[in-house]
Parts: C-alpha cells; sequence; structure tokens
C-alpha cells in the first residue's frame, strides 16, 4: 500500500511516516515504478508500535532498541529466531520496556486523574458563578454567607 492508506490507517501524517522512515524505525517494503514508497501489513504493525510508544516518552533511540530486539526475536534478522544466551538477554530487554511502559502509564493515569478533578473544580466554579445561591439569613436577621446559623440546626 501507499503511503496515504498507511497514514490512514496508522493515524500518523505523511510527514512523521516519512520521518520515521529517516530515523530508521520504518523502511518502506519496496518503491513502486513511479518511486511511491510501498508498504506492507508487516509496515503498518511496526508503525503502530512506534504509534504507542510516542505518548509513553520513548525517544527514537529507545524505539529502535526495542523494535531492533523484536526484530532478533522474531528471526527478521535474516538468522533465525536467536537460542540460549541472546534468546535470554533479548527477552530481559523486553521486560524492561514493558516494566517502562507499565510506569509511565502509571504517571499518566496520575496525570489524568489530576487534569480531570481540575476540570470538576473549574466546571464547578463556572456552575457556581452562573447560578449563585440565594442569599441566606442567619439567627439575627442578618445575611450569611455560610447558611444558616449552625446553632440554630445542631441537635440539642
Amino acid at each position: 500500500m501507499q503511503i496515504g492508506e498507511v497514514a490512514a490507517r496508522t493515524e500518523l501524517s505523511l510527514r512523521t511516516i516519512r520521518h520515521y522512515e529517516e530515523a530508521g524505525l520504518v523502511v518502506p517494503s519496496a518503491r513502486s515504478q513511479g518511486g511511491f514508497r510501498l508498504y506492507t501489513e508487516g509496515d503498518v504493525a511496526r508503525l503502530m508500535v512506534i504509534r504507542r510508544m510516542k505518548p509513553l516518552g520513548f525517544t527514537l533511540d529507545r524505539m529502535r532498541e526495542l523494535l531492533a530486539a523484536t526484530d532478533r526475536l522474531d528471526g527478521h534478522a535474516g538468522t533465525g529466531p536467536p537460542e540460549g544466551e541472546e534468546r535470554e538477554e533479548l527477552l530481559e530487554s523486553l521486560r524492561g520496556f514493558e516494566e517502562a511502559a507499565r510506569r509511565r502509564t502509571a504517571d499518566l493515569r496520575t496525570q489524568l486523574a489530576r487534569a480531570e478533578e481540575f476540570a470538576t473544580t473549574l466546571r464547578e466554579r463556572i456552575e457556581r458563578i452562573e447560578r449563585p445561591e440565594p442569599i441566606k439569613m442567619g439567627r439575627t436577621g442578618e445575611e450569611s454567607e455560610s447558611g444558616p446559623d449552625p446553632e440554630l440546626t445542631a441537635p440539642a
């Protein structure tokens, strides 16, 4: 498929896809006779991995490391899947990426909760300003912003 279809499927811009190509993260599987980039389903899957890593704050270098490890584990390095110690090292690397992704996701959840709390606070303030509560009278007959005198409403 051409880059426009890949952009639509991955929700990445053409510019972003080209940037990832320049950074060596994804390489089109082929080029058409006219020189257009051609991508496979595997290329789209690779771009989806990159897209998912981006909001977690992974750098291009870290993305490259993860992709190299998964390529090697999947046997895409041309020598077949690794065995023994190399396989264990690559798996340990993936575990590190998983842990980093979990930590960052937890941080993002905390940030989102704070942002939602802030938005709710603003909404409540707007509502109070738009619909001010009627002024309540205290026991002396004077206006009170805090409502009725607590001594009058407290149980004896």
